[in-house]
């Protein structure tokens, strides 16, 4: 078989990952025309469909799989090799760094100071969002690393890692009269902040209540821990925190920590992409010792 025309093939993957023509028209700025034009003209070269519909979608044949799994690796080393020059040759490195939205603010910043050199030499920037869409954008490209409180399931994201920093006990806080001789039954009879049960802690703290035969009265529920905090300060409730920042809690007025739970840790995790192993500020984080903050 002679040359292949890789602009053929780029356009037939980003089909596939968009999971239709429009879509990956739009993101190649073409018209739909002049991807289908260029998918055929790969078939004809292959010698076999590449593609089928599927309701409004399309997805490869048989053939169309075997194509895309080695296009895929194509296309993921040459951001890869793109990525490695980037870094070598930019004064400033740029690091994208998607935070996930229950992580406690002053962890997260404590954490990123480990990334950043004396030299200044890094450009950092922050976005948030929850696990599931940060997770997505990282498979994208889109961002180096990603800070959450779940590890990824590698699985069904391929290529990507997770490295556990830390983790922590929870505590209940309340800024309402309690007694905690009758902790944890105590909790039925106060209003409740949780994280959101989409994050990994509040799925533990379900779980934990079902354990202990606590039907809880949850007033709300929030994805930002922040938020928790500033509830829980200002409404007769009670709440839970990492105890590692417990000092930062107890200065709210009118708030006191009811107890610390074993039985309910949250963990911290860095998770990148195969080709961010040498960037220099994973390699800062993922070697440095985070023990302390965690205490």
């Amino acid at each position: 078989m002679s040359h292949l025309n890789y602009n053929h093939l780029y356009y037939f993957w980003m089909v596939c990952k968009q999971g239709s023509v429009s879509k990956a028209a739009d993101a190649l700025f073409l018209t739909p025309q002049t991807v289908t034009g260029q998918i055929r003209a790969l078939e004809e070269r292959l010698k076999g469909k590449l593609t089928k519909r599927a309701g409004r979608n399309i997805e490869p044949t048989e053939l169309g799989q075997l194509v895309f799994k080695y296009a895929d690796k194509m296309f993921g080393l040459s951001y890869e090799m793109l990525d490695i020059v980037n870094y070598s040759q930019r004064e400033h490195q740029l690091f994208d760094v998607g935070v996930a939205d229950a992580l406690s603010k002053s962890l997260v910043s404590r954490v990123l100071l480990k990334a950043l050199p004396e030299d200044d030499g890094i450009h950092l920037r922050c976005f948030e969002s929850t696990h599931e869409l940060l997770l997505e954008q990282l498979s994208q490209h889109k961002l180096d690393m990603i800070l959450s409180d779940c590890p990824v399931d590698s699985t069904q994201s391929p290529g990507l890692f997770s490295v556990k920093i830390g983790e922590s006990l929870m505590s209940f806080f309340c800024s309402a009269d309690f007694t905690k001789k009758r902790f944890p039954a105590e909790i039925e009879e106060h209003k409740l902040l949780i994280p959101s049960t989409r994050t990994a802690m509040g799925r533990k703290l379900m779980h934990w209540f079902d354990s202990q035969g606590i039907t809880p009265t949850i007033l709300g529920e929030f994805d930002d821990a922040a938020l928790i905090k500033a509830f829980g300060s200002n409404h007769k409730a009670m709440f839970v925190a990492p105890t590692f920042y417990s000092s930062d809690v107890l200065e709210l007025p009118n708030v006191q920590e009811v107890a610390k739970v074993e039985a309910l840790k949250e963990e911290y995790y860095v998770i990148f992409a195969e080709r961010m192993i040498q960037h220099p500020a994973v390699k800062r984080i993922c070697e440095a010792d985070l023990s302390k903050l965690f205490h």
